[in-house]
């Protein structure tokens, strides 16, 4: 590092014309790279603030930036400090240039002293309550903070500095003594709060976070606050032990070891809701879940606990699920702010951090369709336990959705409850950073770790984070360090694998007990007050304990996204899927409208043909693949449904095929969506690609579409197979969240799938997975009730829909279902590739005009039904139809052989096969696909044929394909292309 005299004459040197302006000054001495380090920064800082105000710095600096401004020549800028008397003392030649070199190196070092805190003080916070860990993994002292400590001793305690403007330390004042400001950095940066906030970008940003730090007496709470605080623990504590002596031997995951998490959300709403927030979404593992339904969102006690008895069985709403899995909507009024407020505490499973996007696209459409377009009224606080925020990667993939524009939330407050162990897994085993919050550094959260035995410290921490999220509108961590007093569960013996952390942990007090003696010591509360509020807790948990053996198991009752006024009350269901069809002249409007740009728009040259083909086909009558779907997410839009599509490129698409955001060639960043600009009262088309994820994006439409079922949210993979590494999405919540949690939703997936020669990866979206969830029995034809038809009964009780079509008459019509329907079920379909400009999957506007419906199956086009001739019927799905068409023909077999489409595979048509096989009295029955005969459709399809025709005289259904493989395609072309010559020559010869 160069000595303070090296700074003095760089500086110096600097100056080589006398009278010079400050700007000129400024830039010279700006560009001095002073010291090793940062000091740069604080000397910049210096004589910026000097060149303001000529007292804001030390009088030694005071009078070298006078000299050096004057223009003195090298070595002669310096001059001692202003006497008592004001007369400033020339610098003789070689006199005490040490001592003044001393003078600069102390101020700086105090400088640096106090980055030093600001920056490294968390690493040696007080944060663990057992004081066995360093919450950062590292029990050294940095060395950035005793380089400098150790340059002083115990004489220079009482000299006083000036303090840099970089902090707030003094309050009202501007300078200090050592001793006092040592103290108040320890005080600040090393005691039960750790900060990480200085590797922010924004000077602003740690300005604002110092500031509510750094002031003296800022943390201080006042008597009533702290009385709120204690009524509040005693709520989360009682609760708890409550729990223990009913249930002593039943697994309920409770937040012993960190009940301050009661107090710290309360006071993370009320402090929000004092700043105009009024709906909160939440989200959390199973830890302490039971806690923060009663106690946060307040749901009614009889409820929970009606849940621990043995004796409830299911409901006919489902399955249900384990009572801290499920989740809750509660309105009531804040007390805080005398307020209205809304809380929902989302279901999950036990897969720890996957709702967390489900929880963000949940905000989100609550803030779009409440036109709270920047998250003043509705915000989300996601809780998580330490070892899963650093170990599951969709915590890092749902940060990353938190700035993108048509996926932020407007900041989400982060708690996580850190027990400092993962199951039985040590932090050092677990992680590989040194905080478990780590990873949300790379979006710019700051980060406040907190010792959760100092509830006081808490509070003032979780107010900062709800002022810091309404101001910036950006992600904030709390990171609560504490303990887990039982084991993973209540009947698990941690001492197994953790003695010296368990050994501790028993002869530790609560965080209760420990606040109680502070109270009652400094006289907050006296010991009677304080047992009458246990005891008033306690009588509240003992009356509603009584009042649960009334209760009857309502799965609807932990209902966490209400749909108010969508479904029916006593009336009658809908019997029959009404037509999806529009009229005629609303189709050819659309048409015009997807196939012309303003006038002043200059699109590329290759989409300008793109949409002159379009506007020939219309001209003719007919749309393509993107032509159906445009008419049928216009035509919703123009009955007033919003539709948002989601996905990786899904703007343009995957194949170039859809072009919904054209962008004009000259101006940066001009953009033209023609199915915003359908008709005036249209509702808003929100199409946005979103970042290379799977997983948190799917779980964030999945969000979105629980909040509002009159819209239609739909989520495109770029390839089938990438629906992969979303599949815990898939799995838990989309294919069981109505019968776990009574969760409607329809999602719609669209999964490109096809079999063309391009290799394993990018072949099949894996549809035999959809259908093997699929929870109709293969082994029963349902039987309608309440006057429905049998398609409508179907897909009434289905869990979701799955589907291939084949033309863009039912793709239309299939989207548009979803929002006809008195009910809501997810949609996977298996969309083209090839077949989005193929010449023959084209269809009339005739087939989606009034009147028209889906059509579950398909019958062949070119022959007539009834007909004796025909010798095989071949079934098919998808896009091997058309493969299968041009080889008959090319055969000349277009007299005995006919082609069907099952176009919805699930629920299975058993009525319309029944139909197609008494019509073809002499055929015989063929399955034939693309995938191999393990994969695919043959598995599902197989069994509810031979349901279907099991009073047929017929031989069964044979099977037609590629032989088993362990990959869904080859990567070979030739390979490929010798495989489908197979399959079409069997398909005509084979069975």
């Amino acid at each position: 590092m160069l000595r303070a005299g090296s700074v003095l004459r760089r500086l110096s040197r600097c100056q080589n014309v006398s009278g010079r302006c400050a700007s000129q000054v400024a830039k010279e001495v700006t560009r001095e790279p002073f010291l090793n380090g940062s000091s740069g920064v604080y000397v910049e800082e210096m004589y910026e603030s000097w060149c303001k105000d000529n007292n804001s710095v030390h009088k030694s600096w005071d009078a070298f930036f006078k000299a050096a401004r004057a223009g003195a020549r090298p070595g002669e800028a310096h001059a001692r400090p202003p006497t008592a008397s004001g007369a400033s003392l020339p610098m003789s030649k070689g006199v005490s240039e040490e001592k003044l070199q001393s003078i600069v190196d102390d101020h700086l070092s105090v400088q640096h002293l106090i980055r030093a805190y600001q920056i490294r003080g968390h690493n040696i916070a007080s944060l663990d309550p057992l004081g066995i860990l360093d919450a950062d993994l590292d029990n050294t002292t940095p060395q950035d903070l005793l380089s400098y400590t150790n340059r002083f001793t115990s004489s220079d305690m009482d000299r006083v500095f000036r303090l840099p403007s970089s902090t707030k330390l003094g309050g009202g004042e501007d300078q200090l003594p050592l001793g006092e400001i040592l103290k108040r950095l320890q005080q600040i940066y090393c005691k039960n709060v750790g900060l990480e906030y200085m590797f922010l970008q924004s000077k602003e940003q740690c300005d604002w976070i110092r500031e509510r730090f750094e002031t003296p007496g800022c943390m201080a709470l006042s008597v009533e606050e702290k009385r709120i605080l204690m009524a509040r623990l005693i709520r989360s504590t009682r609760f708890e032990e409550f729990l223990a002596r009913k249930w002593t031997s039943e697994k309920r995951f409770g937040l012993e070891g960190c009940e301050v998490l009661i107090p710290a959300l309360k006071q993370v709403i009320d402090t929000s809701s004092s700043l105009g927030v009024d709906s909160f979404v939440m989200g959390m593992p199973h830890r302490g879940r039971l806690n923060v339904l009663a106690n946060v969102a307040r749901k009614p006690l009889d409820q929970i606990i009606a849940q621990f008895d043995s004796a409830l069985e299911s409901g006919e709403e489902g399955s249900g699920d384990v009572k801290y899995h499920l989740g809750t909507y509660q309105e009531r009024l804040n007390h805080a702010c005398n307020k209205q407020i809304k809380i929902s505490l989302c279901a999950n499973p036990s897969h720890l951090e996957a709702v967390d996007p489900v929880v963000q696209g949940k905000t989100r459409a609550e803030q779009f369709y409440g036109e709270d377009h920047s998250g003043e009224k509705s915000m989300s606080i996601l809780i998580h336990g330490d070892a899963a925020f650093s170990g599951q990667g969709i915590v890092y993939e749902t940060f990353h959705l938190s700035d993108l524009p048509d996926y932020s939330t407007h900041g989400t407050i982060h708690v996580v409850v850190n027990n400092q162990i993962g199951f039985t897994t040590d932090p050092r085993s677990s992680r590989s950073s040194p905080y478990c919050t780590d990873v949300a550094r790379v979006v710019g959260a700051p980060i406040f770790h907190v010792n959760a035995d100092d509830p006081e410290a808490v509070m003032h921490v979780c107010k900062v984070a709800a002022e810091w999220r309404k101001h910036w509108k950006k992600d904030v961590v709390i990171d609560l360090v504490c303990y887990r007093r039982n084991g993973h569960n209540e009947v698990d013996n941690p001492m197994f694998t953790q003695p010296r952390m368990y050994q501790t942990i028993q002869k530790h007090q609560s965080a209760l007990d420990l606040y109680r003696e502070k109270i009652v010591s400094d006289g907050t509360v006296t010991r009677d007050e304080y047992d009458a509020e246990l005891s008033k807790y306690d009588q509240i948990c003992e009356t509603a304990f009584t009042e649960a053996r009334n209760q009857d198991h309502q799965v609807d009752k932990w209902l966490d996204s209400p749909w108010k006024g969508f479904f029916a009350k006593g009336g009658s269901p809908m019997p029959d899927v009404p037509s999806s069809g529009v009229p005629m002249e609303q189709l050819k409007h659309m048409g015009k409208i997807f196939s012309t740009v303003p006038a002043d728009f200059t699109i590329h040259g290759g989409l300008k043909r793109v949409l002159g083909q379009r506007a020939e086909m219309l001209e003719n009558g007919l749309v393509d693949w993107a032509g159906g779907e445009a008419m049928a997410i216009g035509s919703l839009l123009m009955d007033g449904n919003h539709v948002r599509l989601s996905g990786q490129d899904v703007e343009r698409g995957t194949f170039s095929h859809r072009h919904h955001v054209l962008h004009d060639q000259k101006i940066d960043r001009k953009e033209f969506r023609p199915l915003n600009n359908l008709s005036p009262d249209q509702a808003v088309y929100t199409v946005c690609n979103s970042s290379l994820s799977e997983y948190a994006v799917l779980g964030f439409e999945l969000g979105f579409s629980m909040t509002n079922p009159n819209s239609l949210v739909v989520w495109e993979a770029q390839f089938g197979d990438f629906n992969n590494t979303a599949q815990c999405i898939i799995d838990q919540f989309i294919s069981s969240g109505q019968t776990k949690w009574v969760r409607q939703s329809g999602l719609v997936l669209l999964l490109p799938h096809g079999y063309e020669g391009m290799g394993p990866e990018h072949s099949s979206a894996r549809p035999e997975r959809f259908l093997q969830m699929c929870s109709d029995d293969a082994d029963v034809i349902p039987t309608p009730v309440d006057g429905r038809t049998l398609d409508m009964q179907q897909l009434h009780d289905i869990n979701w829909i799955v589907a291939n079509c084949s033309t863009p008459a039912s793709f239309f019509h299939i989207l548009r279902r979803q929002l006809q329907l008195d009910f809501r079920k997810p949609l996977i379909i298996c969309t083209p590739k090839s077949l989005l400009r193929h010449p023959d999957a084209r269809s009339s506007l005739d087939e989606m005009c009034e009147g028209t419906h889906f059509r579950r199956v398909l019958p062949d086009p070119e022959l007539p039904e009834g007909s004796a001739s025909i010798k095989r019927v071949i079934f098919c799905t998808g896009k091997v139809y058309y493969d299968l068409a041009k080889e008959r023909q090319r055969l000349g077999e277009d007299t005995n052989v006919a082609l069907v489409r099952i176009e919805q595979l699930c629920p299975f048509p058993y009525d319309l096969i029944q139909e197609v096989e008494a019509s073809y009295p002499n055929a015989s029955l063929m399955w034939v696909q693309e995938e191999p005969k393990n994969q695919g459709y043959w598995q599902y399809v197989q069994a509810r044929f031979n349901t279907a025709l099991v009073n047929s005289s017929k031989s069964p259904i044979c099977y037609v394909g590629r032989a088993p493989s362990a990959a869904p395609a080859t990567g070979s072309k030739k390979t490929h292309q010798n495989e489908l010559d197979s399959l079409l020559h069997g398909a005509f010869t084979g069975c």
